[in-house]
């Protein structure tokens, strides 16, 4: 049937349009409803596009649509939209319309995913049967496209106004789990991959019993690559049809594959060409089947090239959002929740009456493993590598520690009594994890690599390493990871030899091909097929609780033990310095010091907040040294130690440097110092005191007047004073004390580059900002009270006072002349 876009102007689809430009949302939504119920199928299809791309915005990014991401449950237009969308609302009454009638609708391959794109146009069809129904270009036309039916243009659309629409308003605060998008996805999930039941009917009575799912595919078509100087034949999978004769609603099981495979396809696939090729390459796939033979793959296929199936040479640089990985999350809960639901197969009295599962409870026991790992191992594997090392690591860590434990999600209730420590991962999961490996040990090694470059004192940081541990700390786990490294590791001539002997014996079932291989081998072959499919034949695997990860969790200890120290530290000069707060602080009373130290760390990191890093620290490193069996002692060791130097290197000690040209330059090892709190620079104004900017405690007014007075001074007076101060006697060093408050020993710290720069504008002078102070005008308010209670004017009291800083400063330079001789 011809595409839409192909047909005579709809006054219909014209009407609508104008109506959508002036009228609000509730008013379009009810209109909306009246079109569709009151008009044919053969009217609908025609508005049917446009209303998608209304609603979902454009491909492009150009048409924001209902921005159904950014629509918050507090706005009014929220309800209005979710009724109009729900799975039994007026939107998909319309998509059932036209799937009853069949009609078709095109997507040019230019709207894909990358990787899908590319290979498409290298003549390379995915395995996905969604992307094989390419349409071939009319005439006049040189661009690809895929046919889809309503239900499938629909879902394409809903599933890539995600990672298409980006423009965020400026200015609102948006919570992802409040927005639209969020909760019909979550809706759409739950409705049409039940966890009890079958996917309902359409609930529309007017129209057809059941949508009748896609009509069945021929086994492969010829086609010619546009823009290809070769002719490819292009072999196309065949996917399950329902028969006529099962249960009705088992026939609804083609949308539930139909929303998992958009999802899974558009919001996972951001991998390069090379990768998607090596996934789909039959090399993969008999090697596979190679092993499930016992025949050892390296007799019967030529050898890989060198780099071939490294996971690092095929990915490409893309950028998921926070907003995108937390869908993601939800999706892999939801699939945990679907497939955790399984009902458990009833005993037969003999094979032959073995009862068959419904296609949907088959659908259930394939739907990890066939649908969601291969893919969501490469977006995670690739979001460990590359995303920024900040707290929005967060989401990403969290949809990784759901996916790897699929037991959080079964209808078993917990003991309560067991709330607060880990609970015991049950037996049966075990499989699980070792035909998930990579999963567990590749991804916990790329975290280990990230935290080694994070700031533990970072409360968010601290708990994302917590709760790493934590997981990982569950008893059963670290066992089922180590037996599942050891079946990946049997040697293959040994396991030949086994298996070989297994199947050819009749205890066995007499026949080579037999499918009820040992369990024992039928585990390894997973496993083997697990990594071999993820990271190719030649992959070079890091055993987890191997020598070289070993050490690197030890670094990690000791960085974690370092931030322990340093939160601890902290947290306690935090309460002194809250303790030492007086009533008079407002007014400035504190510490004068204008070059305030920063103390390594996070500045939130004081209080309740400090205790809670500290904690999640300590229980970290229980857990770390629980998992690798680490020596506690040793550890406790180490804390000792650093506990007893920590003041002495924190705070006497610069970080570790080199002497450059122009300064000191910082080492790896000075940045780590740093990182983790150890040492310090100490951070100070090094310009001209007298120019920096005006703080609380100083009256700006006073600031302003007393520079103006001050530099008509310095004009005036400026080469008395240079002469005053290069004398050396005692009237010399008497002036450099009142006029040079740059001291010799204050210079001398600072680097090279500021040294020059402030010995050329920087000279004796007199400085009066010292008066523009709270702290001083209220001393010096006292100072006149004391004088009026024993009767001095305020004269005399200023004689007093003069001389009492002519005295000082005399008994200052004394001091400083008596300690220069010893």
């Amino acid at each position: 049937m011809a595409t839409p876009q192909l047909q005579q102007p709809n006054f219909l689809l014209a009407n609508l349009k104008t109506d959508w430009a002036i009228k609000p949302l509730l008013q379009r939504c009810q209109e909306l409803v009246k079109v569709i119920d009151d008009n044919p199928a053969k009217d609908l299809h025609l508005i049917f596009p446009w209303l998608v791309e209304s609603i979902f915005g454009s491909l492009d990014g150009v048409i924001g649509g209902w921005n159904l991401r950014f629509l918050q449950a507090r706005n009014n237009e929220y309800n209005i939209a979710m009724e109009f969308l729900d799975p039994s609302g007026p939107m998909m009454k319309l998509v059932y319309k036209l799937q009853a009638e069949e009609y078709k609708y095109d997507i040019p391959i230019t709207c894909l995913p990358g990787p899908l794109k590319a290979s498409i146009q290298e003549g390379t069809i995915p395995d996905c049967p969604l992307f094989q129904k390419l349409q071939l270009p009319l005439s006049g036309q040189m661009s690809l496209s895929l046919s889809f039916n309503p239900f499938e243009y629909y879902m394409f659309y809903f599933a890539m106004s995600l990672i298409t629409q980006r423009n965020h308003p400026s200015g609102l605060h948006i919570s992802t789990s409040d927005s639209a998008y969020f909760t019909l996805v979550d809706i759409y999930l739950k409705y049409f991959l039940p966890t009890e039941g079958n996917v309902p009917l359409s609930p529309f009575s007017d129209i057809r019993a059941t949508v009748p799912p896609p009509a069945a595919r021929s086994p492969s078509v010829p086609f010619a690559g546009y823009g290809i100087p070769s002719t490819t034949l292009l072999k196309r999978h065949i996917s399950h049809q329902p028969s006529a004769s099962a249960d009705p609603a088992a026939l609804e099981i083609w949308r539930t594959e139909t929303l998992l495979q958009m999802f899974v396809e558009v919001w996972l696939h951001h991998y390069s060409l090379e990768m998607y090729q090596k996934l789909q390459s039959p090399q993969v796939k008999l090697a596979v089947l190679q092993y499930r033979l016992g025949i050892s793959s390296m007799h019967c296929s030529p050898p890989a090239p060198p780099g071939y199936g490294t996971l690092s040479t095929y990915q490409e640089p893309f950028s998921p959002t926070e907003e995108h990985v937390l869908v993601v999350r939800l999706l892999v809960k939801h699939l945990h929740t679907f497939s955790n639901s399984l009902k458990p197969e009833p005993a037969a009295p003999s094979p032959s009456a073995q009862p068959q599962a419904s296609p949907l409870e088959e659908f259930k026991r394939v739907v990890i493993s066939r649908f969601v790992q291969q893919k969501l191992y490469i977006f995670l594997q690739h979001c460990f590598g590359h995303w920024p090392l900040d707290a929005s690591f967060r989401a990403v860590l969290e949809t990784w520690l759901s996916y790897i434990q699929p037991w959080r999600y079964t209808s078993e209730k917990s003991n309560p009594s067991l709330d607060g420590q880990n609970k015991n991962v049950p037996e049966k999961w075990a499989a699980f994890v070792q035909e998930n490996l990579l999963m567990y040990t590749k991804l916990f090694q790329g975290f280990v690599n990230r935290a080694v470059r994070t700031d533990l004192v970072n409360s968010k940081n601290a708990l994302m390493v917590f709760r790493v541990a934590k997981v990982f700390a569950q008893p059963n786990l670290s066992e089922m990871i180590q037996k599942g490294e050891q079946l990946f590791l049997e040697p293959e001539h040994v396991l030949h030899h086994r298996q070989q002997r297994l199947f050819l014996s009749p205890a066995h079932g007499g026949s080579f091909l037999s499918p009820r291989q040992p369990a024992e081998a039928d585990a390894v072959f997973k496993v083997k097929s697990h990594v071999y499919s993820l990271e190719g034949q030649d992959c070079q695997y890091k055993q987890m609780f191997g020598t070289e990860q070993r050490n690197a969790v030890i670094q990690l200890v000791q960085l974690v033990a370092q931030a322990q120290q340093t939160t601890k530290r902290m947290s306690d000069c935090s309460g002194e310095a809250a303790a030492k707060q007086s009533y008079l602080s407002w007014f400035g009373l504190g510490s004068s010091d204008l070059n305030t130290t920063y103390t390594g760390g996070e500045l939130d990191e004081t209080g309740e907040s400090g205790k809670k890093t500290h904690e999640h620290l300590e229980r970290a490193l229980d857990y770390l040294c629980q998992i690798f069996r680490l020596n506690a002692g040793q550890v406790c060791q180490l804390m000792g130690t650093m506990a007893t130097t920590k003041n002495d290197v924190g705070s006497n000690q610069l970080p570790d440097c080199i002497q450059g040209q122009n300064g000191l330059i910082l080492t790896d090892l000075g940045r780590m110092q740093i990182i983790n709190g150890l040492r310090r620079f100490e951070i100070e104004y090094q310009g001209d005191p007298e120019l920096q900017p005006i703080r609380s405690y100083e009256n700006a007014f006073l600031v302003r007047l007393l520079f103006w007075i001050a530099s008509l001074v310095n004009r005036r007076f400026g080469g008395h004073m240079d002469a005053l101060c290069v004398r050396r006697d005692f009237l010399g060093r008497l002036g450099q004390y009142y006029f040079m408050r740059d001291t010799p020993a204050e210079r001398c710290r600072k680097s090279p580059a500021t040294r020059r720069s402030l010995e050329r504008h920087l000279g004796p002078r007199l400085s009066l900002r010292l008066f523009a102070s709270y702290r001083t005008i209220l001393a010096i308010l006292l100072l006149y009270l004391l004088g009026a209670l024993f009767s001095f004017g305020p004269l005399s009291s200023t004689g007093l006072i003069l001389v009492a800083a002519f005295i000082h400063g005399l008994f200052m330079t004394a001091l400083a002349e008596k300690q220069k001789k010893q």
